[in-house]
């Protein structure tokens, strides 16, 4: 099981899920190139991360936000190579495009400083209402290790991203997670469209969390998977 990062791209606020997913399978996650915007070569790093997992097997691949869209691009370039996916909070397009653009713009003019002051203000509206203030308090602590490239080149890498016309391709079992109170993404939205475009796909809306929700209480990807799979077999 490869557990890929979202924006932040340090892989390290999976660290709640992990003990448990650990429990049954052989897991993994792993920092993002920061110095590319070119999701092919983002595709290729996370190739190389499912071979040294999972050599001549498939893997299950699970993406979060930015790594959503990178586990979808993995699954239509590399499908010999994914056993099932699991997609939280994503989309197949980021729109209105502008809105990247502007992000990009705002980076730049940001000291890079500051983005923990951002961060903390806008924890309200990205954090599931309940999560607890102890684990807020690291999440701000972990995210102090992103960097500007990385941001940047993820935010740049967007503009490109489209897979929308492509969904249908997708042959591994697929489930979308959704935050019903995602305020930075319409997740539960996107998730209703990609699963009703990709052939083998479930969709489960998560009630009444936000867009980082899996630092929050609640939120179990170990049972998720297993009663997930479990209704597969």
């Amino acid at each position: 099981m490869v557990l890929v990062p979202g924006m932040d791209g340090t892989g390290d606020l999976f660290y709640r899920q992990v003990p448990q997913l650990a429990r049954a399978y052989r897991v993994a996650t792993y920092a993002l190139r920061d110095a590319t915007p070119s999701m092919a070569l983002l595709v290729d790093d996370l190739r190389q991360i499912v071979d040294a997992v999972s050599p001549g097997r498939r893997a299950i691949v699970i993406g979060e936000s930015f790594g959503g869209t990178l586990s979808l691009s993995f699954a239509l370039a590399h499908p010999e190579r994914v056993h099932a996916l699991m997609i939280l909070n994503s989309f197949p397009y980021f729109a209105p495009r502008f809105r990247l653009w502007l992000a990009i713009a705002g980076l730049r003019l940001l000291p890079w400083g500051a983005m923990t002051l951002v961060r903390r203000a806008t924890a309200a509206r990205l954090h599931s209402p309940h999560t607890h203030r102890a684990e807020i308090r690291r999440f701000l602590e972990l995210t102090t290790r992103t960097t500007f490239e990385g941001y940047q080149h993820r935010f740049q890498a967007l503009t490109r991203y489209d897979v929308r016309d492509r969904l249908g391709e997708i042959v591994c079992p697929t489930l979308f997670l959704a935050s019903e109170h995602d305020h930075l993404v319409p997740s539960v939205a996107q998730a209703r469209l990609m699963a009703a475009r990709v052939p083998r796909a479930t969709m489960q809306v998560l009630t009444g969390h936000g867009h980082i929700c899996l630092i929050a209480p609640g939120v179990d990807l170990a049972a998720i998977l297993a009663g997930w799979l479990g209704a597969l077999a």
